[in-house]
């Protein structure tokens, strides 16, 4: 039997309701977290009014919402098939020959609609958002220092400081090989805590690893004295090329459609963006993900057992499940991160995984 449209657009109608009332449960207990997770840092590391605790916390809010939409697409999709069993609306249909493929269905479209709402159009307010809630968290200091990169037409710049001393540095080119990061025409300022001129070192290659920077072919000149040639030189830093890169942008901080720009500004500057690229694939797939948990949700819904113990039992199984993909996303990420596995690959594994395990469990409860 054929799925009538208006049916379906019952179902749909009803996955959504269940879907924004999941979604607007997590968003307050997600919310109330972070304004105490605020407040306990506003009172050890800075100080900021209350209003401003609210305002740094609804800013944080919506990139908090992209995390937990997959789970929000899950319990809503539960809490729909769950209802439209205990009315008996799901076992009319089946009686009447409608298989749950195709009650499934309008479930899907719903959320393969809202998942390209969220990476077409919320996700860039998203990022704006969020971009400014790490610019208040550095004016209020709750995050450490500002940024200590910035990366130009006219090169790279870096500063540090080591006490009373300030180090500036210039490189007019970089190159990032492994967990090394090569110079070219490189130049150190170094100031003193009042910003006055103390000397100035240059060299014609640079490397930053192992907690320093080494210099090779270096002059290093002083006001009214010679200039002083060396073969090289090595001066301390805390700077790592970590640190750098997560300085430099965050890249939820960044829209969907700028990702591909910044992705090949950020690798003509000599830096890798698998970061970035792992964020911009991980986006591309989200609406695939939303549908691995429709299904996720409606193999521990389509058939509960409403005995007592059934629904417990399956509500218990679907949160185990949702934490088992969580910890995987995290790890496949990471190994992506680490280059271990191809970027594409570990942003489009886990919706896969996830959409091909609930299909094999589908196919067992509906048809085996």
């Amino acid at each position: 039997m054929r799925l009538s449209p208006l049916l379906s657009l019952y179902i749909g109608r009803h996955f959504l309701r269940a879907f924004l009332a999941a979604l607007g449960t997590m968003m307050g207990l997600v919310f109330l977290f972070d304004v105490i997770e605020l407040l306990r840092r506003s009172a050890t590391h800075g100080e900021a009014s209350f209003d401003l605790i609210l305002e740094l916390a609804l800013l944080k809010l919506p990139q908090m919402v992209e995390l937990i939409f997959p789970f929000a697409a899950m319990v809503g999709a539960m809490a729909c098939l769950w209802s439209l069993t205990r009315s008996r609306e799901l076992v009319v249909a089946r009686s009447a020959g409608v298989s749950a493929w195709q009650f499934l269905a309008p479930l899907l479209v719903v959320a393969l609609a809202l998942g390209a709402i969220n990476v077409t159009s919320f996700n860039p307010i998203a990022a704006a958002m969020y971009q400014r809630y790490e610019r208040l968290q550095d004016q209020l200091a709750l995050r450490g220092t500002d940024n200590p990169l910035l990366v130009g037409e006219n090169g790279l710049w870096l500063r540090e400081g080591h006490g009373d001393e300030q180090m500036v540095v210039h490189a007019g080119s970089v190159r990032q090989e492994g967990y090394v990061l090569k110079m070219r025409d490189v130049s150190i300022f170094f100031t003193d805590a009042a910003g006055h001129f103390g000397y100035r070192v240059d060299g014609a290659l640079g490397e930053l690893r192992e907690g320093a920077i080494h210099l090779s072919s270096v002059r290093v000149m002083r006001p009214s004295q010679p200039v002083d040639h060396r073969d090289a030189a090595t001066f301390p830093t805390e700077l790592t090329l970590a640190r750098i890169q997560d300085n430099f942008a965050s890249p939820e901080t960044m829209s969907f459609w700028d990702l591909p720009g910044f992705i090949r500004f950020f690798e003509s500057a000599g830096f890798s963006a698998n970061r970035q690229r792992l964020y911009f694939q991980s986006l591309l797939a989200s609406p695939l993900l939303l549908c691995a948990m429709v299904l996720v949700a409606a193999a521990f819904s389509l058939t509960p057992n409403l005995r007592s113990g059934g629904t417990l039992l399956r509500l218990a199984g679907a949160t185990v499940a949702g934490f088992v993909f969580y910890f995987f996303s995290k790890v496949v990420y990471a190994l992506g991160l680490s280059a271990t596995l191809p970027v594409g690959l570990a942003a489009w594994t886990p919706a896969l995984m996830t959409g091909i395990a609930s299909v094999g469990a589908l196919f067992h409860l509906e048809d085996g």
